[in-house]
């Protein structure tokens, strides 16, 4: 809420102005993006409603984790006519050259 406030009289005041807030007991928060992850671990988890507009306000400790990309067929498809291998070789060469087909190629025509 608002420190150095009486917790009563916060909530009283927000009730006035038209926000309503909710604590949510999470045990874990993770939020996906295209290329990472954020874990939140510990949260402490708001829901406020202000006039009909809601958001989510969370606190805790935050682990930032890099995504890997999933392979698809296409990928697999490309790397195996390229250069002949067999699908469980393709697989490994993509992932071991940081899912960059190119580098993945490269390095089985080496082989």
């Amino acid at each position: 809420m608002i420190p150095g406030m009486n917790p009563r009289k916060a909530a009283q005041m927000m009730r006035k102005l038209g926000i309503q807030q909710q604590e949510i007991d999470a045990e874990e928060v993770i939020i996906k993006t295209a290329d990472k992850e954020l874990i939140i671990r510990n949260p402490q988890v708001s829901k406020v409603n202000v006039m009909g507009q809601e958001t989510i306000q969370i606190i805790g400790d935050i682990e930032e984790h890099k995504r890997k990309p999933k392979i698809n067929e296409e990928d697999i498809s490309t790397v195996m006519q390229q250069t002949g291998c067999s699908k469980e070789d393709a697989i490994e060469a993509i992932k071991n050259n940081d899912y960059n087909l190119a580098a993945a190629i490269l390095a089985l025509q080496k082989e």
